[in-house]
């Protein structure tokens, strides 16, 4: 009896290694998982079909269901921001090539407000929220019932209460914690609260490993907010043991709120199979400003690896400077290439990750990356004033990304993303002054640092980065 079970499990073992092989996205991905399978079959097998697997065929399929079913409206909507798309002669091949990865157009006349932390973060949204008169949109990664939770939850009730509908969508494994009392306060007052349904379908109910990355709010389809911030007490820095959490957010007024809507509504339809009727999709210019915005959302159903691409193309088009800031770095070869190119250019390259840790086996998976990049002159800083979460690029003086992607193998390749890529020298700038104040806060690695650490110390984050394309 023992041996049947023996070799059931090693020829389930080399069934899904050879499954591994067809499918990872990357060697290395794939390499680590037929090592473990064929290795250690009894604990890798369940570990590979509840983490592994790489492609969400149901979700694919779901997008294109949603994108037929609402095609009429899709078709609106690029007939009416037709006028307020950016002239391709003025752009740039960064440009051009962003637009063609994600196959939506930069679009001008909108407005940005820099949200640098969690404070002025939630002002902004509880503002939002308060201001709303038709409808709101909410889609988080983690949401707790914590101080903070209870305050958008009273928010929202509120809202709800007025005749505001209101959509609620989170993410069942970043928000596993939240209380079913949470939930059913909201339902009560009228909100529609669902969770991303990660496991929906029967190829799919075994399935953790794909999560909604994605914060999102957008109210009256007139202003949106996206960023790094979860609805949790640590975001407002009350966490003791991160202490001050840096984070970084935008608030975006004008027609790039109507392509931010489209995700949200494709996420909502995979989430409930229903659609959302009588939105706002005629996009509502700035008066004021006229900065042009792509928002680059992206998935493990894209055709193309979006996420990743975006970084290496960012990198590439950097002619003077490139900064980098992000919780986790366990990039790629590809982008650990173009960052080596980019510094033999002489380009300023620096990558800003935090000093403490919150995953102990990306932080420490990071250490293996520093000397070989470092090489070609690109830094690395360690923030010191508390945690660091924000996604962040400043690429020249011209172009700035802020987002909820991170430079790892999740955010690449595993998570539903979404990032504004902005083209305005102003906004640029204020990323600029951010990214100096957070440098005088941070203190640069030295290879000398990390070449003194214990055998011990560095076989350990070896064996950490064995595990970044599983991660």
């Amino acid at each position: 009896m023992l041996f049947t079970v023996f070799v059931f499990v090693y020829v389930l073992g080399v069934i899904s290694a050879f499954n591994a092989v067809m499918t990872a996205r990357t060697s290395q991905g794939a390499t680590a998982w037929l090592i473990s399978l064929v290795t250690f079959p009894y604990i890798a097998i369940p570990l590979y079909w509840f983490f592994g697997r790489s492609k969400f065929n149901g979700y694919t399929v779901a997008r294109k269901e949603a994108e037929e079913l609402v095609s009429d409206k899709l078709k609106n909507i690029h007939t009416q921001t037709k006028n307020y798309i950016a002239e391709k002669s003025s752009m740039k091949i960064f440009e051009k090539t962003s637009q063609q990865l994600v196959k939506l157009p930069y679009l001008r006349a909108n407005a940005l407000d820099l949200l640098i932390d969690g404070e002025k973060t939630f002002q902004s949204i509880l503002a939002g929220i308060h201001e709303a008169k038709k409808y709101i949109l909410l889609e988080f990664y983690i949401v707790r019932d914590d101080n903070l939770g209870s305050q958008i939850q009273h928010a929202l009730i509120q809202k709800a209460n007025e005749g505001v509908k209101i959509y609620f969508l989170y993410d069942e494994i970043g928000s596993y914690k939240l209380s079913q009392n949470y939930l059913n306060k909201m339902r009560k007052a009228g909100i529609e609260v669902y969770n991303f349904h990660t496991q929906k379908g029967v190829k799919n109910r075994f399935q953790v490993n794909f999560r909604n990355h994605r914060k999102i709010v957008i109210v009256d389809g007139k202003a949106a907010w996206i960023g790094g911030h979860n609805i949790g007490d640590e975001y407002l820095s009350k966490n003791k043991k991160f202490g001050h959490w840096r984070d970084t957010h935008i608030k975006i007024t004008g027609p790039s709120v109507i392509t931010i809507q489209k995700t949200f509504i494709e996420d909502w339809y995979w989430a409930t199979e229903r659609f959302i009727e009588y939105l706002q999709w005629n996009p509502v210019p700035s008066q004021k400003e006229d900065k042009q915005i792509l928002i680059v959302p992206s998935s493990p159903a894209d055709k193309l690896e979006t996420a990743s691409l975006m970084f290496i193309q960012a990198i590439n088009s950097a002619t003077k400077r490139i900064w980098i800031s992000s919780p986790y770095f366990v990039p790629d070869s590809a982008i650990i290439k173009a960052l080596q190119l980019a510094g033999l250019k002489g380009v300023d390259v620096r990558i800003l990750i935090p000093n403490k840790a919150d995953h102990v086996l990306v932080y420490l998976a990071a250490f293996t990356y520093f000397k070989n990049v470092s090489a070609t002159g690109v830094k690395f800083f360690r923030y010191n004033d508390g945690f660091l979460h924000q996604k962040v690029l400043l690429i020249d003086a011209m172009h700035a990304a802020v987002g909820t992607a991170n430079l790892d193998n999740r955010s690449l390749r595993l998570n539903f993303e979404i990032t504004a890529l902005i083209t305005d020298n102003t906004f640029t700038q204020e990323i600029k002054e951010m990214f100096e104040n957070d440098f005088q806060h941070s203190y640069e690695i030295q290879t000398t640092e990390i070449e003194k650490q214990s055998f011990i110390f560095k076989l350990v984050t070896r064996l950490a980065r064995l595990t970044a394309p599983v991660l």
